[in-house]
């Protein structure tokens, strides 16, 4: 139906916004550094402090969505990231920026449980979920596309507050198409909200990203360091005991247990984590080793996402059909790694485009089958009422594991005396822990389906 296709069309819109902002901002980083006095190591705060606010708070806002409702949650998650946007394009020091893209991921955690709820609840599971969520990865696919070309294009001719800027009417259009488009949320579900499950959750999370983000700049033996991370690992472990003995618990302990969720959200800290490694690496070669200005780079990443949007939109639909979850997730993790194990041998003294182009066709192939997977596999067999903490959770597992690992790759090539070796010996570790996750991937029930088989009538010949 027409209708349900608009509704699609906007909720992949909405990733397209996230990830658009993603990749924009790694191709302005050494732009962005240089206008407000950013140390090499602190530019990574930049992306980080959205990881904060993001990681901090997507199990409070997973829940939400399942007490408040999605639509109202989307809404709200879009006005955020539209103002967050305005203040950091017009932020005339680093102290303001940071907030700003901290504030950006207060909305995200609104954002990305609403929307992936939206599309749970809407599509069933089977071929019509999948197929929806290819959409949904297309889409994330095209916005880094849009990024790194857009974000080439608008820092090199406009300035880097543009790659903020470029956010603010998409997000108002979004926001504005959302009542005509998305359903009514229900009455809200029976149950009291945990106040002191959520000021834990926000808590312990947001200190543990913290301090992960802080460790490369502040040193691991500090309290920015090993001081947030012991905190925040205590505040998570009291969130668990409370948990235990809530009646109505934000986080049901059941869930996070489950042998599907729990190894899909180490898998997806994994294959979160390695790929902004990768993106660092290979931005830093680019950029740094040889030369190039963001537009350049920008081209450079062109065949990587527009490989991931094909393999997102057309070939994950068809391979979780034939092989299921849990084959599709593990061939396409593994895949990965290799092929950001041939892009790393690309990444030579005189290496660039041609030379990066045959990891990044892999890379982008494989990679583009193992996100959309991800979240069908975090999504698969959970209740309705419970789609929002599960994507939540698995959400967090995604934004914990990618500060964690930005935190170790930056460490690594910094650290050597040579920039080059250390973004070999980074990107190379890279490609071997995502293989890892590849092999964690097959912890999975082999029971958990090939998705079934029946039409949905509501999603009939979307992706296709």
């Amino acid at each position: 139906m027409e209708r349900d296709r608009l509704r699609l069309g906007l909720l992949a819109l909405t990733q397209l916004i996230v990830a658009l902002d993603y990749n924009i901002v790694y191709v302005a980083l050494p732009d962005i550094g240089k206008a407000l006095d950013f140390s090499p190591s602190s530019v990574q705060w930049v992306v980080s402090a959205y990881s904060v606010g993001l990681g901090g708070l997507l199990l409070f806002g997973g829940r939400a969505v399942d007490r408040l409702g999605a639509r109202r949650m989307f809404i709200t998650g879009l006005a955020l990231y539209g103002v967050a946007s305005l203040a950091g394009g017009l932020a005339s020091g680093s102290g303001v920026l940071v907030a700003a893209r901290a504030v950006q991921g207060m909305g995200g955690a609104l954002l990305t449980p609403a929307t992936l709820t939206l599309i749970y609840r809407g599509f069933a599971e089977g071929p019509a979920r999948n197929r929806a969520l290819g959409a949904w990865g297309m889409a994330g696919s095209a916005g880094l596309a849009a990024g790194s070309l857009l974000g080439g294009v608008l820092t090199n001719y406009l300035g880097w507050e543009w790659v903020f800027f470029v956010n603010v009417p998409l997000a108002l259009g979004c926001a504005l198409a959302a009542p005509r488009l998305l359903p009514a949320d229900p009455g809200r579900t029976p149950g009291g909200f945990d106040v002191p499950g959520a000021v834990l959750a926000t808590a312990g999370s947001a200190l543990l990203v913290f301090g992960l983000a802080s460790g490369p700049d502040a040193g691991w033996v500090s309290l920015r360091g090993t001081g947030a991370l012991a905190a925040g690992s205590v505040l998570l472990a009291l969130l668990l005991v409370v948990e235990a003995r809530t009646r109505d618990p934000l986080i049901p302990l059941r869930l996070a247990r489950g042998r599907g969720l729990a190894t899909t959200m180490i898998v997806i800290a994994i294959f979160q984590g390695t790929l902004g490694g990768g993106y660092y690496v290979l931005t830093s070669y680019l950029q740094t080793v040889r030369g190039y200005n963001s537009l350049q780079a920008g081209l450079t990443f062109l065949p990587l996402t527009l490989v991931c949007m094909l393999a997102a939109l057309k070939l994950t639909p068809a391979l979780l059909g034939r092989w299921g979850i849990r084959t599709t997730l593990a061939v396409s993790t593994i895949g990965t790694g290799a092929g950001i194990a041939v892009m790393v041998a690309g990444t030579t003294a005189r290496g660039g485009f041609w030379t990066l182009l045959p990891g990044s066709v892999v890379w982008g192939l494989f990679g583009g089958i193992a996100f959309v997977t991800l979240f069908a596999s975090a999504g698969s067999g959970v209740a309705p009422h419970e789609q929002g903490v599960a994507s939540g959770l698995a959400t967090t597992a995604k934004e914990v594991g990618g500060a964690m690992s930005l935190a170790c790759f930056v460490a690594i090539a910094t650290g050597s005396r040579h920039l080059l070796h250390g973004l070999h010996v980074a990107g190379g570790t890279a490609a071997a822990v995502t293989a890892v996750g590849g092999l964690i991937a097959l912890a999975l029930d082999p029971s958990r389906p090939a998705p079934r088989t029946q039409q949905s009538p509501t999603l009939e010949g979307v992706g296709k």
